[in-house]
């Protein structure tokens, strides 16, 4: 080793390569998706669960989307989780047909204490579902959702994230851009995971959840992360996380800036101190078991940790241009020929993406300030790691009252 930092710097480059072509062989995957041959008929019951936190002014266009799926009515019932509220959102819940559970606890604050709360109440009463889909009280549903999760329980998988799309992508530039980015990651990081057969993760709304599975381990999944969290938790026990790309749910994205640094910051919190509690795990099962989607897990907790590595890294390569302090192998790992093939595929793969989905016109335009969004991502992620061990919950107010027929004009293409 001709300088003194390259017993670090060699090994981050392996590192960031071994990343690097991670992303971009599993983008590839995400471009195309297997159409189910078969519609399995009604089969599974379901309990809708709302959580709630002040939503009075949203969740009864929730209820009245849900009460009109395309699912036999009597296989399915709305229950709402009101959660430490202060305003009027039980009696609105009341008023448009579901069925209410009040929660107050001032010490144990967060939809994680919420939902195991809730869930123990419902293992507990007499009537029983075959599963759980979980909502969040912005959200609007399409109206296949309950059909399409019941095919893919049908198939036997027991844990499974629906489509998370967005039903303000034009209000402002940064709800377009956080459209874009889950736009993204639906295609590029979850469908890519199943079309393969790896794990992928639940993003904490449009989620169904086997009654088994939750009876069987528990929710008990109290960080700001909780749906990170349990998909790691059951990955441990060999259970898949599985992706179902047409049971679509319309997500409020956040309007300003600020709110939207907040929101990340909770989640890098959350994915940072799942990631120090499951990697070691994941890694020592994976290891033991020989299960490569244990270790695929790893990779996925370890995105805040590989952006802040690489952001140190940019740093201290630009010193090394000028005093050597390192030696560079990057080319000698990858030929110059195959870096740029990927930089060329950073940006196309992306704009195919969107062109299949048929984004709205105003979000071609969202992508000239894209970049913006995602280098934010870095001082976020290292507030967040700083802070990955406070607990406190930030909620995002939700004002965004729109039909699903508004919502639904955003997407036809999913509908097929």
């Amino acid at each position: 080793m001709e300088h003194f930092l390259d017993v670090i710097m060699i090994p981050i480059q392996v590192i960031i390569v071994f990343y690097t072509l991670y992303y971009f062989i599993l983008a590839c995957f995400g471009l195309m998706k297997k159409r189910d041959r078969v519609m399995r008929p009604p089969k599974h019951t379901f309990a809708a669960v709302i959580c709630a936190h002040n939503e009075e002014k949203v969740v009864g266009n929730l209820i009245d989307n849900l009460k009109n799926l395309n699912y036999p009515r009597d296989m399915y019932d709305i229950y709402v989780v009101a959660d430490n509220c202060t305003d009027h959102t039980p009696d609105v819940c009341k008023a448009h047909g579901a069925y209410v559970r009040i929660r107050t606890n001032k010490e144990q604050v967060g939809k994680g204490y919420a939902l195991d709360w809730m869930f123990a109440q419902m293992l507990a009463q007499e009537k029983q579902y075959d599963a759980f889909v979980v909502f969040d009280a912005d959200n609007l549903v399409h109206p296949e959702f309950l059909r399409e999760m019941n095919n893919h329980l049908c198939k036997g998988e027991k844990v499974i994230q629906g489509y998370m799309d967005s039903k303000n992508p034009t209000d402002t530039w940064i709800a377009g851009t956080f459209s874009i980015a889950f736009w993204l990651i639906n295609h590029m990081w979850h469908l890519a995971k199943y079309n393969i057969g790896l794990s992928t993760a639940l993003g904490g709304t449009g989620m169904c959840i086997a009654t088994e599975i939750v009876r069987k381990y528990g929710w008990g999944c109290d960080c700001l992360t909780e749906d990170m969290e349990f998909s790691m938790k059951v990955l441990l026990e060999g259970v898949r996380t599985c992706w179902a790309h047409d049971a679509i749910i319309y997500d409020e994205k956040a309007l300003g800036f600020m709110q939207s640094c907040r929101q990340r910051k909770r989640w890098a919190q959350g994915q940072c101190d799942c990631g120090e509690r499951f990697i070691p795990k994941l890694f020592v099962r994976g290891i033991k078991t020989g299960n490569i989607r244990m270790l695929d897990g790893i990779i996925t907790l370890s995105q805040p940790f590989f952006m802040m590595m690489s952001t140190i890294y940019a740093g201290i390569a630009m010193i090394n241009s000028y005093i050597p302090l390192y030696t560079n192998i990057l080319n000698q790992l990858i030929p110059v020929q195959i870096w740029t093939v990927l930089g060329v595929g950073q940006y196309l793969i992306p704009i195919i993406v969107l062109l299949q989905i048929k984004v709205p016109m105003k979000s071609w335009l969202y992508l000239i300030v894209y970049p913006i969004f995602m280098y934010s991502w870095i001082p976020v992620n290292f507030l967040g790691f700083k802070d990955r061990h406070k607990m406190e919950w930030s909620h995002t107010l939700h004002t965004r009252a729109v039909s699903y027929d508004t919502a639904a004009l955003l997407r036809k293409e999913n509908k097929k």
